[in-house]
């Protein structure tokens, strides 16, 4: 089979993490007798230098025309860079934004889980790490605060600004069906977070989260707030499978859930329409500070180009080997500096993707 993805390196650690995802895909292809075809767009600060915006309705529209999305991470050093004496709306991170909203990408799927290799890598003490973790974040990604009307004025003399969440019943009810989906694939427990005790968003979220919830008899739902939510990651991740949660809340909770599995250069995600079509990007950021030094860590960025084969594609066997890849090489004592221990083999980002690529095998 042949697909066409459309590649966008960005921006900072973008480019190497994405060029070791496509050869551990090539080699995919070679052994499974599948072709992938790159077609490379810019967006994120490498567009604002090419075009004076984040991204451009060409880029979107090739985008839009592919049968995928692998996208590296986008920004620089907010405090640092001429892509942020601009207004927001030209800033990197609007590409993004931008991208999500233009493709309709509204369901963030985010795996954390912990390796056992990489326990020692935990910031959490053992007798809280148990056997380990397992569990999918479900961020709704096109709604709420991110994507509410905004200004900021003087008012009676004082500078104000005014942020709005917004969320309706059919945005909150496609989220909560995909998480659902995804439950009853794994151990069939949906854990909703939100902060119904103060938003009016959030019990409306409640509201249509129990209505979905009664379609999945065999799914047990609990409700969370948010704060909570975030204790319980650092004091019993191993009670979550599947965390259903709006923009805001999603975008937080990932990045912490992103850290107890040993570093955020672990953490795949999916962003998905409601056809297969779908974006897949590492969770963490463009790291400007050791980009080109070929240390990053590629796994991430590995693993979500798995998940677009498993879940854009339907190729279970070829995203199954990529993630036995790098089981594979992690438990052969192989470690990238962020995830690195003491008896480990220490190798950069090139390497780190040409040992998962050998190790791909039917």
């Amino acid at each position: 089979m042949d697909y066409n993805i459309a590649v966008i390196p960005g921006d900072g650690i973008g480019p190497e993490i994405v060029r070791e995802a496509c050869k551990v895909m090539d080699q995919v292809g070679k052994v499974f007798g599948h072709q992938f075809q790159y077609t490379e767009v810019l967006m994120g600060g490498c567009s604002i230098d090419a075009h004076g915006v984040p991204l451009t309705d060409e880029a979107l529209e090739t985008a839009r025309n592919s049968d995928s999305v692998l996208l590296g991470a986008v920004g620089g050093n907010v405090g640092n860079s001429r892509w942020y004496d601009v207004a927001p709306n030209l800033r990197p991170e609007a590409g993004l934004l931008a991208i999500r909203k233009g493709l309709n990408l509204f369901a963030n799927i985010r795996p954390a889980y912990l390796y056992k290799e990489l326990m020692d890598a935990c910031p959490l003490k053992r007798e809280i790490i148990g056997e380990g973790f397992d569990m999918v974040i479900m961020r709704e990604l096109t709604g709420g605060l991110y994507f509410g009307a905004r200004h900021t004025e003087e008012v009676d003399g004082v500078m104000t600004a005014v942020d709005t969440l917004t969320y309706n019943e059919n945005e909150i009810r496609r989220i909560a069906v995909k998480a659902f989906d995804i439950a009853m694939k794994r151990k069939k427990h949906v854990t909703s977070v939100d902060k119904a005790n103060v938003l009016d968003s959030s019990r409306l979220w409640r509201k249509v989260v129990e209505e979905v919830a009664k379609d999945y008899p065999e799914v047990t739902l609990s409700h969370m707030l948010v704060d909570n939510c975030a204790m319980q990651l650092v004091m019993n991740p191993g009670q979550f499978d599947v965390i259903l949660t709006e923009n805001m809340f999603g975008d937080i909770l990932s990045d912490e859930a992103s850290m107890i599995t040993g570093s955020i250069g672990m953490l795949s995600s999916a962003s998905m329409n409601e056809s297969k079509f779908g974006m897949y990007e590492p969770s963490h950021g463009s790291a400007p500070d050791i980009a080109g030094q070929d240390i990053a860590n590629p796994i991430a960025t590995i693993l979500s180009a798995a998940m677009m084969l498993r879940y854009s594609f339907d190729l279970d066997a070829e995203a199954d080997a990529m993630e036995a890849a790098v089981q594979q090489v992690l438990t052969e004592g192989f470690h990238t500096g962020d995830i690195y221990s003491e008896g480990c083999e220490k190798v950069g980002c090139s390497k780190m993707g040409d040992l998962i690529a050998e190790r791909i095998r039917k």
